[in-house]
């Protein structure tokens, strides 16, 4: 059995999978028109199973999955610490970033702010010694400062209309994001080869 491989549903699995076939790795069937999760690849040599980004470093850290492809904004919100981050896909690219109601800034007193980015997002405001309470939310950060539920929010921001419609403007970058191939630290020592034939499969289709 080859490696498997963990991919992050939605946008990223979208812009990995042309360089996935690219590098010879091509899936036996079509993954938005199944239920299935895992699947196998033409070849034979690997298997792909999609998940929510979250997952991907759980899965990853503890065998699950050998390798994953997934966001460097969900890597940062991570806890663990049992893989290694191998190499910059260079897709997925956006930002992370504070956003508040146009005109009125970050201020200089405590913040309220909505995030589902909860642990980047405090670490932070306390690197800039800023009194912060995260309000943790799982999507619509955007009507959370138009509700008098916070002052600013933490959020993704790719081209910014979505915070414009929603009378928002984004303020300081926290991290420039995009997609990273995460490795099993136990798989790069036993299956090292591999992983890096892998790897280095992908790296010449991003060059």
């Amino acid at each position: 059995m080859g490696l498997t491989i963990a991919l992050n549903r939605g946008r990223i699995l979208n812009e990995c999978l042309p360089l996935l076939v690219a590098a010879g790795i091509r899936p036996a069937e079509d993954l938005e028109g199944s239920r299935k999760l895992i699947f196998d690849t033409v070849e034979g040599e690997h298997r792909l199973v999609v998940m929510r980004g979250s997952d991907v470093p759980t899965y990853v850290e503890h065998g699950g999955a050998d390798v994953g492809i997934v966001g460097k904004d969900t890597l940062m919100e991570y806890a663990g610490s049992g893989f290694y981050e191998r190499l910059d896909l260079g897709i997925g690219r956006c930002r992370l970033m504070t956003a508040a109601p146009v005109g009125l800034g970050l201020g200089s007193g405590p913040l309220r702010v909505a995030t589902k980015f909860v642990r980047t997002s405090r670490s932070y405001f306390e690197s800039r010694g800023r009194q912060v309470r995260i309000i943790p939310l799982s999507g619509a950060m955007e009507i959370a400062p138009l509700m008098n539920l916070a002052d600013c929010i933490v959020d993704i921001v790719d081209s910014g209309n979505t915070l414009k419609a929603n009378g928002l403007e984004a303020l300081d970058t926290i991290a420039h994001i995009s997609s990273r191939v995460i490795v099993n630290r136990a798989a790069m020592k036993t299956r090292f080869d591999e992983v890096q034939h892998f790897i280095e499969r992908l790296r010449a289709q991003i060059k």
